[in-house]
Order: C-alpha cells, then sequence, then structure tokens
C-alpha cells in the first residue's frame, strides 16, 4: 500500500529536491571541470622553476570538487529512485550518505575558511621567487625569465607588489606585456600579487557559493528523507 495524503506530497517533493540536488552535483562537476582546465590557473599553476613545481593546492581542491559533483549525481538519483519506489531501504541509505557529505561539506568548507589566503600566498611566493631570478645576470642559466613572462601575459600584469618593483623600470620593456608606449605600460598594468589575489579571491567566492546552496538543499533533504521514512513505516502498518 503506497503512502497517501501529506505523506504523498512530501515523497514528490522529496524527488523534486533530489532532481535538483542532481542538477546541483552536475553543475558542482561541470564548474570543477571548467576550473582544472582554465586557461589563466593552468598556464600558471603548470610552471616549474628550476626543480621546483608551482603550488598545486588549487588543483586538490578541484579534484575534491570533481569528487563532490560525481557522487552528488549517483546519490541525487538514489534518493530521486528510493522516493519513488517508496523504499525504506533506498531511503535510509541515502540519509546516510547526505549525513556523510554534509559532514565532509562542513570540514571542507572550515579548512577552505582556514586556508582561503593560503593559495594565492604560495602562487605569490613562487612568483617572487621567479621575478628575482629573472633580475640576476645570470638568469639566461635558468628559466625565471619564461616563468615571470607567462605570469604578466597570462594575468596581464607588470612586476610584483613591492618597492623594487617600483624602483626599477630598465626591467619592464623585456619582462611585461607590450603597450603603445612605456608609460601606458607603466600606467595600464596592475602590479602581479594584485591580478594573482583577484584570480583565486574570485573562484574561491564561486566555490564558496555554491557550497552554501548545496548544504540548504542537503538539510531540506535529510529533513524530508525522514518524513517519508517514517510515513511508508506509518502506512505498511495498517
Amino acid at each position: 500500500m503506497g503512502v497517501e495524503g501529506c505523506t504523498k506530497c512530501i515523497k514528490y517533493l522529496l524527488f523534486v529536491f533530489n532532481f535538483i540536488f542532481w542538477l546541483a552535483g552536475g553543475i558542482i562537476l561541470g564548474v570543477a571541470l571548467w576550473l582544472r582546465h582554465d586557461s589563466q590557473t593552468t598556464n600558471i599553476l603548470y610552471l616549474q622553476l628550476g626543480d621546483k613545481q608551482a603550488p598545486n593546492t588549487f588543483y586538490v581542491g578541484i579534484y575534491i570538487l570533481i569528487a563532490v559533483g560525481a557522487v552528488m549525481m549517483f546519490v541525487g538519483f538514489l534518493g530521486c529512485y528510493g522516493a519513488i519506489q517508496e523504499s525504506q531501504c533506498l531511503l535510509g541509505t541515502f540519509f546516510t550518505c547526505l549525513v556523510i557529505l554534509f559532514a565532509c561539506e562542513v570540514a571542507a568548507g572550515i579548512w577552505g575558511f582556514v586556508n582561503k589566503d593560503q593559495i594565492a600566498k604560495d602562487v605569490k611566493q613562487f612568483y617572487d621567487q621567479a621575478f628575482q631570478q629573472a633580475l640576476m645576470a645570470e638568469s639566461d642559466t635558468n628559466n625565471g625569465k619564461a616563468v615571470v613572462k607567462t605570469f604578466h601575459e597570462t594575468l596581464d600584469c607588470c612586476g610584483p607588489d613591492n618597492v623594487i618593483g617600483a624602483i626599477t623600470p630598465l626591467w619592464r620593456e623585456e619582462l611585461c606585456p607590450k603597450k603603445d608606449s612605456f608609460l601606458k605600460t607603466l600606467i595600464e598594468t596592475s602590479n602581479c600579487h594584485r591580478k594573482i589575489d583577484e584570480l583565486f579571491s574570485g573562484k574561491l567566492y564561486l566555490i564558496g557559493i555554491a557550497a552554501i546552496v548545496v548544504a540548504v538543499i542537503m538539510i531540506f533533504e535529510m529533513i524530508l528523507s525522514m518524513v517519508l521514512c517514517c510515513g511508508i513505516r506509518n502506512s505498511s502498518v495498517y
């Protein structure tokens, strides 16, 4: 005997929420793949300065997002099927998966909030090391200039955010993106520290907004799945 009345409404409401959850998983998976293959981050984070690789903490987070998106799609499908079939077993499994996902999301959110500035800081340190090597007389023996030029061309910036970058303009014509004139290059190009902050902070805000939306949906789904499970149990008694 199927559920009736308000419990039946909850059944279809849970199906709708699960379909939205499945779509959200697909969107997160798509956004994560876009971030993984974004030309700006790819050009910068694939750089290598001598034997030192550019910081890859950002990509670790992206791989986690890809996994989360795939799991969300699977859990969303499980919830939709469990709601339509009115299966207590599937709904219980779905609820357990949601609790685990929610706990992982909270833990990832706390980690991201604590380390939100660390990614940009690591990349800026990598850039500064390359910049110092590019200014050295023996820089032809390393790839410091190539790394700095890649930063400058990718981010349309010129020089670090420090006094050295401001008072030594002679390197600009060689390392910075070419404008119509030297004065235009000096005025229109921002320092690279600011551009690096803008690049990663914008992407982290996008991830944060998506995480909040998904967390709200998950809370509603946990409540609805428990109510529906109780309704199915009560209806089977009669």
